[in-house]
């Protein structure tokens, strides 16, 4: 049989077998212990009782007139009768018995003291010079059955007692282990998006130095994962410039050229920093994405954000193929509007780079908090679907994206307790891809 994984079933296990087997003990030697008591109160009893009948049992037989007689001393109720006695002279003739007693039952007279046979416990007294004798029998199986009840008296209470003990030591070994489920849910709840140290101060010492080790081991990872956003962040902001003069200098460059090879390699060149910017801007919001603080204390209107991301998105774009939905009444959520402005860029940039070419981009937020954007095209397979928000992943391949805008669009709903879902075809469609975004919600406002 395979022992239970969990240390505190185990522990409440082997305590409630402890228990049981010592109360089992102990209620053996108490039993063994009152069995010895109780035959010497019942010899004391024999003895008690031939000592008291055999004086009263002389009287009767002296003052009789007639020797030899056998007299049977009525009962006045019916009783059962554990104790029988019965008197002889000194030829063995019976002088005196009790109304139960069998003669055939009682061994003869061969001195004072205490006899036994297979079915009876005896005591044997004498008077007059032993000349009238006196036997007092009790059945053993009287013994056996008060032994038993004794037992059972015994053994009953355990029966319940042993029980509740282990209920009881199940509850406390619970109990003794809540600090660790604390624990255990403190650090469940830890993650890339919080690797604050886990609360110690109440733990016990056993504990203490566990949760100690794992805040060490949360501060190192914290450290190391905000040198790689720095790293990123800052390397993404410090290309801006060299890149940027790169930029001017090619363009210069195809203005000032008169041969064509040269104005067209310029133009290549030109397209690759405009990638490379677009890159390095992307990789500057990711390490948005994945540091800071992404939710505020109180809720704000989404309306004029996405508003305000719409027009600068469409003014690039030509053919306004944006369609903007938005209600009448505000669209409160905690999300930074900063996240929040990033995030919709990147969906509708996604929507109309990847998305049928002529056709509109619906970008719609509507009540409670949901922000919803839509475009038509080929439709995507859902394990393509299920990789599209990694990181330098594209539907076909291809394409000169970079490859982050939905891994910053779940990132940030990752760490701000969104929800994101991508559908495939578009409900109502024949093609394309919506990404529905429930944004997380903050307090009323009073």
């Amino acid at each position: 049989m395979r022992m239970p994984r969990s240390i505190q079933l185990r522990l409440a296990l082997a305590i409630s077998l402890g228990v049981t087997l010592l109360w089992v003990a102990a209620a053996t030697v108490t039993a063994t212990i009152l069995r010895d008591e109780m035959d010497e109160v019942f010899d004391s009893a024999l003895q008690e009782t031939a000592q008291r009948i055999l004086p009263l049992a002389v009287m009767d037989i002296v003052a009789r007139e007639e020797e030899g007689l056998t007299q049977q001393l009525a009962t006045l109720r019916t009783h059962d009768e554990f104790f029988t006695y019965i008197v002889r002279d000194a030829q063995g003739r019976v002088l005196l018995t009790s109304h139960s007693a069998d003669p055939e039952l009682f061994p003869a007279f061969d001195g004072i003291g205490f006899r036994q046979t297979a079915t009876h416990r005896f005591y044997f007294d004498a008077a007059l010079q032993e000349t009238i004798t006196i036997a007092v029998a009790e059945p053993l199986d009287h013994r056996v059955e008060v032994a038993r009840e004794m037992r059972m008296a015994l053994a009953l209470p355990l029966l319940l007692v042993i029980p509740l003990s282990v209920a009881g030591i199940l509850l406390a070994v619970r109990l003794g282990f809540r600090p660790v489920r604390r624990l255990r849910d403190a650090l469940a709840m830890r993650g890339a998006a919080d690797l604050s140290p886990a609360p110690a101060d109440d733990l016990p010492g056993e504990l203490a130095p566990i949760a100690a080790a794992v805040n060490q081991l949360l501060a190192r990872l914290a450290a190391a994962f905000e040198a790689e956003r720095s790293f990123a962040a800052n390397a993404a902001h410090e290309l801006r410039t060299p890149v940027a003069g790169a930029l001017a200098q090619a363009q210069r460059l195809q203005s000032e050229t008169g041969d064509p090879k040269a104005a067209r390699r310029a133009g290549e060149i030109e397209t690759t920093l405009k990638r490379l910017t677009r890159l390095s801007e992307k990789l500057m919001q990711l390490a948005r994405a994945e540091g800071g603080r992404l939710r505020r204390d109180t809720p704000a209107d989404m309306r004029p954000i996405l508003q305000m991301v719409a027009q600068d998105v469409g003014r690039a774009e030509e053919g306004g193929r944006i369609a903007l939905d938005l209600p009448q009444t505000a669209v409160l959520s905690d999300m930074d509007p900063d996240a929040f402005a990033i995030l919709a860029r990147n969906l509708i940039e996604n929507a109309l780079k990847h998305g049928a070419r002529e056709a509109p981009v619906r970008v719609t937020l509507s009540l409670p908090r949901r922000f919803t954007v839509t475009n038509d095209g080929a439709t995507l397979a859902p394990d393509t679907l299920a990789r599209l928000t990694g990181r330098f992943e594209r539907a076909d391949g291809r394409g000169d994206g970079s490859g982050l805008g939905l891994a910053i669009v779940r990132t940030l709903a990752e760490r701000t307790q969104a929800s994101l879902a991508l559908t495939s075809p578009a409900p109502g469609r024949e093609g394309g891809l919506e990404v529905t975004v429930d944004l997380p919600q903050g307090p009323a406002p009073a």
